[in-house]
Formats: C-alpha cells, structure tokens, sequence
C-alpha cells in the first residue's frame, strides 16, 4: 500500500483564505515594516470607527422613506467618555427618552427594531440601512409586521431590552456596531430578544454578528434574521433556547394568531 502524499500549501495560500495575520515574516527580532506600517494602519482605522460620529439624522430620514417610523431616542450616557467607561449607563435610557416613549401614540406590537451606535458608530452608518431594506420584504413574507422603531445614541445591546419593552414588543431586535477589529472596523450585529425587559442577559438573545463588505452579505443576514424572529415568535423564545437551524429553507408565515402593529405608534 502507498503511503498517501500530502499536498503543502505555502503561507501564501493560507493568506488568501483569511484576513487574519498569519505568516506575517520577521527582520531580525521585529516584524517587516509594512507589516507594522499595516498593523498600525488598521488600529488607527479601528480607533476612528469606536470614535466616529454617529449619522441619526440621515438614519431616521432613509428608515421613514423605507415605511418606518423611527424614534430618536439617547442612553443615559452624555458624551462618548462616558460611553466608553461606563457601559452601564449605556443599557438605560436618559429621562427625555423614557417620557417620548411613554407619551407616545399606538398600541403593542410584534417586532420593535431599534437602531444603536454602539462600539461602531461607523458600521451602523453604512450597513443599518440596507440591511433593513432587505429585511423588511423577508419579514412580511413570514407573516411579521414591523412596529416601533427607534434610532438610540450612546447605546448598549441592553438598551434595546428597555425600548422593546416600552414598545410594548413581543420581540426587539437591536442593530448595533460591533467592537472593531483589526480586519473589520465596521462589523454589524444583530441581537434578538424575545419578551424584552429590563434585567436579562445574553444568554435571553440570538445574534447574527459579523454584517459588513467581507462578512456576511444582507441578504443572507436577513434570511437569518427573518427566520429567528419567525420562530421567536412561535416558540415564544430567544437566546440558548433557540438554535439557528434555518439551513436552506424559507421562512414560512407564522400563521394568523399574532396581532398586528399600529405604524402610528411612534
């Protein structure tokens, strides 16, 4: 019998596969220059994206034209410094918030998307958007009707439990920057919370992480989405309790029990 020959694949070839730092060389005890030149570069690019302003503005505009009705709404976090050392203050609402959504108009809904900055100001602004655009077609077909929508500041995946559930939501999703990488500084995640309230973990969610140009595309990122809502809703559950079994199937209706929102609601 002949021992079988196992083909070698160069570092090179292992570059090409992942943006990862792999086989980055050596001269003498340090890395090339442009190695270092490139790891710098992307920690700047990096820093820029945790620092970058937030577009609510823009965000609210193209999300009405899309149908929705966003709310702007802000943590309890002032300024970014804050943001950025307190992230408690990033899961509450400021007072100003509370009272819009508590004065505000409609009655409870299915699904409340909440738009928020988190560690990517810059992700939201180039990703929020579109993926919504390719969500809300796939969301319909399943039979779920989006509701409250908001556009928050200052925001933590947390914060999105205390609007579902002013919403009056039996489920929120929260589209929130994702901390940068080193190869991704405008990554894009999904958080799903079925019954949001105030108190739970991440253990209550599903997420669909790792939305941007060389991650996951929108549209598979909205099948995803579109499917763990669906199921959410029917199993009356999110987080560990609920396995992304999507697979190649589309999402069915989730039948004709569920309430309809009231666009008018914000």
């Amino acid at each position: 019998m002949k021992t079988p020959v196992l083909a070698c694949r160069s570092l090179s070839d292992l570059r090409e596969l992942t943006p990862a730092r792999v086989g980055l060389g050596r001269a003498g005890a340090s890395m090339p220059t442009d190695a270092l030149l490139a790891f710098t570069l992307d920690h700047a690019r990096a820093r820029d994206a945790v620092h970058g302003a937030f577009d609510t503005s823009r965000l609210v505009e193209e999300l009405a034209s899309l149908g929705l009705a966003p709310v702007l709404l802000s943590s309890q976090a002032r300024n970014r410094r804050d943001y950025l050392r307190r992230p408690d203050l990033g899961r509450m609402l400021d007072p100003a918030s509370q009272r819009a959504l508590a004065d505000r108009s409609g009655g409870p809904c299915q699904l409340a998307i909440v738009v928020g900055d988190g560690l990517s100001p810059a992700a939201v602004n180039v990703h929020a958007v579109e993926l919504v655009r390719h969500l809300v077609p796939r969301l319909q077909e399943a039979g779920v009707q989006p509701g409250g929508t908001a556009v928050a500041s200052g925001a933590r995946v947390a914060l999105g439990d205390e609007i579902g559930a002013m919403f009056g939501a039996r489920m929120v999703l929260m589209l929130i920057g994702e901390r940068p990488g080193l190869s991704a500084p405008d990554s894009l995640g999904a958080y799903l919370t079925f019954a949001p309230r105030i108190g739970l973990t991440d253990a209550d969610r599903n997420c669909v992480s790792n939305i941007h140009g060389a991650g996951l595309g929108y549209d598979e990122a909205a099948f995803k989405i579109a499917w763990l809502v669906r199921e959410g809703l029917a199993r009356q559950v999110t987080g560990v309790a609920l396995k992304d079994e999507s697979g190649g199937a589309a999402p069915a209706r989730i039948g004709a029990g569920w309430f309809e929102c009231d666009k008018s609601e914000t």
